[in-house]
Parts: C-alpha cells; structure tokens; sequence
C-alpha cells in the first residue's frame, strides 16, 4: 500500500506542473465527458461525474469547461467518442500495474502503452494477469504533522470508514468506494483537510524496489502518465521514502 501513497503523494505535488502543460485539464474532460455519457449530465445522480467534477473544481478548473465537458457528454454538443480500457503489465521487480485508459484510437493506445513498458523494463501482460492483485477502494490522506491521528481514527471510523492506516508521513483513511465522498465530506466538515482524495485501486501487497530497479519504476509511471490516453496508474511497488524522495527530487 505504502508504495501507492507514496507515487500519489509525487503525482499530487507535480499536479501544479502538469496543469501548466494542460494535460490535467485534458484527462479531466474526458473523464468528465464519459462519466456523463454513461450516466446522464446530473452530478446529484451520477457519482462518477460527481467524483470528476470535484477533481475539475480541486485543480481549478474553469467552470465553463466543465459545463462543456458535460455537455459532450450528453450529446448537447459535439465532441470525441472514447473508448474506456484497463491494461495491465508488469515493471521492474515482478511489480503489478494497471493502467486505466480513455482513447479515441484503441489499436493506437495499445502499441503507445506496449512500447511504455518495453522501454521501462517492463512487460504488458494479458487481461487478468495482476487485477487480482488490487481492491477498489475509496483512499483519503493526511500528512502526519497535519492532523490528530486519535481525532482522525474516531471520526474516520464513525463516519464510515473502514480502516485508517500509517505510513511512514501520512495516515490513510480506506472506505468502500460508495461511502467514500461521505467519509471525505465529514473529516473535510470537521476541519480536516487531506493531502489528497481519491477512489483508486488499493494493491493487497506490495514488491519492495530498491536502486536501479527503483528508479526505472519510477520512470515507468511517469512516463504512463505523461500519455493522452491513459487517466490512471497503479502499482505495487514499495520504495523507502528516502529513496523516494532523492529519485523524484
């Protein structure tokens, strides 16, 4: 688990930097198209727009954008047809990653995301390989320093939530993915703000990387992520936050 928080906590730090270059914004809209063409242009009955929406609103979004965004979605206006899809591979170490995709060009995205891991030490795999390996789950953080890890766990676990967990710098509130937003909205009530919020794929176990291997994960994620057509990574690697921290300096 550790080494999930760990990349989010990188991937939330860098997200300043990526909406410079417009990629954050570009992998939201198509989310927020999708979400609402599969569940109608309503955030109050459909939890997925919602959930897109309030990633939109956290990155600053303008609110025009997501109007349009929305609207693509519906049919009201005109936009891209995406089609979703889950790969998944192998990196460095034996370590399980799922990438999530939204693509207008699938054959496209697949040789893209085939080459990703080839130049990273890596290998995609068949459908099935390691989505075993992983639990949808609803994940809230906050660094230590931030928070009363006794006041956090009450509220936490009052509010619904399954498990608070530590790591080596936050503590990590885990909820069924649909009691996530109502967890998030109780802590956030109680003046507790997160590092960041998300419903993600939790691995069951993670594969420890050190050195060389280390720091060819690392370069595998980013560069996953870097694409157009991919919205999310997961892995289950484990870094020591020492190292972490020096490779992503």
């Amino acid at each position: 688990m550790s080494g999930h928080s760990k990349w989010s906590t990188i991937k939330h730090k860098k997200g300043a930097a990526d909406a410079r270059r417009g990629k954050i914004f570009s992998k939201l809209i198509k989310e927020i198209t999708v979400a609402a063409r599969m569940g109608g242009g309503d955030i109050n009955g459909n939890p997925r727009l919602r959930q897109a929406v309030a990633a939109a609103r956290a990155e600053n979004m303008p609110k025009e954008n997501i109007e349009r965004a929305i609207k693509k979605g519906t049919g009201e206006l005109p936009g891209v047809a995406y089609e979703e899809a889950t790969f998944e591979g192998y990196g460095p170490g034996g370590v399980a990653v799922l990438v999530e995709i939204l693509s207008d060009n699938r054959k496209r995205t697949v040789a893209d995301i085939r080459h990703i891991f080839s130049k990273h030490a890596g290998n995609l795999g068949e459908a099935g390989c390691v989505s075993w390996m992983f639990d949808k789950k609803g994940l809230i953080a906050f660094e230590k320093d931030r928070v009363d890890e006794e006041k956090l766990m009450d509220l936490a676990l009052e509010a619904g939530a399954q498990d608070v967990r530590e790591t080596e710098k936050e503590y990590e509130v885990i909820t069924d993915p649909t009691e996530f937003e109502g967890v998030k909205k109780r802590l956030e009530e109680a003046n507790l703000k997160p590092a960041y919020a998300e419903v993600s794929m939790v691995p069951q176990s993670t594969v420890r990387l050190a050195a060389k291997e280390a720091q060819q994960m690392l370069r595998l994620m980013e560069s996953l992520e870097d694409s157009d057509d991919v919205q999310h990574v997961y892995a289950n690697f484990d870094i020591p936050d020492e190292e972490m921290e020096r490779l992503s300096a």
